[in-house]
């Protein structure tokens, strides 16, 4: 998601939280309809706490629905060499035509981490996000950035299906 987000939109663009991505299930920022904020802030949102309704509203500020975004993450998935994913949502919540492998989930950090702005996102332990009444302070979740020395990144999940899951760098 954060790759189709930063190949299509500016990271100062502001970004109307549509009523489709109040109250998605799972990690949330609980976010409101009519809320405005940067891609920058929704990335973080997306990436630091895991923001299902981040996710769900930058999908629909790049495509304008769901599936149409779901077409552009498998586009990308294939042009990485990612062969054995289908994603069908932009947050990883469970359905069974959405699925990816460990290796297919390698490859498409590795172009993700060409960009320095997703490296500063996804080893930022904080960050303050949204402004004024909506301002924000989150932490990273990826507990790796605290107990491994070296580490740089990049995302944990979670699904009742799945149970825990970890893409994770180091230098």
């Amino acid at each position: 998601t954060a790759l189709v987000v930063l190949e299509n939109l500016q990271l100062n663009e502001k970004v109307t939280v549509p009523k489709q991505a109040v109250g998605v299930e799972g990690s949330s920022l609980y976010l409101k309809e009519g809320e405005v904020l940067t891609v920058e802030d929704l990335l973080y949102g997306m990436m630091l706490r895991s923001g299902n309704d981040a996710a769900t509203t930058l999908a629909i500020a790049v495509s304008g629905n769901l599936t149409d975004f779901a077409k552009q993450m498998n586009e990308k998935a294939r042009e990485c060499g990612a062969n054995n994913s289908n994603f069908v949502n932009p947050h990883g919540l469970h359905h069974p035509d959405h699925y990816t492998t460990a290796y297919d989930m390698a490859l498409i950090t590795a172009e993700a981490m060409k960009y320095s702005y997703f490296r500063t996102i996804v080893m930022s332990q904080k960050a303050r996000i949204g402004e004024g009444e909506s301002t924000r302070v989150i932490a990273n979740k990826n507990k790796m950035l605290y107990l491994y020395e070296g580490a740089n990144g990049v995302k944990t999940g979670y699904t009742k299906h799945s149970g825990g899951c970890l893409v994770s760098s180091a230098k």
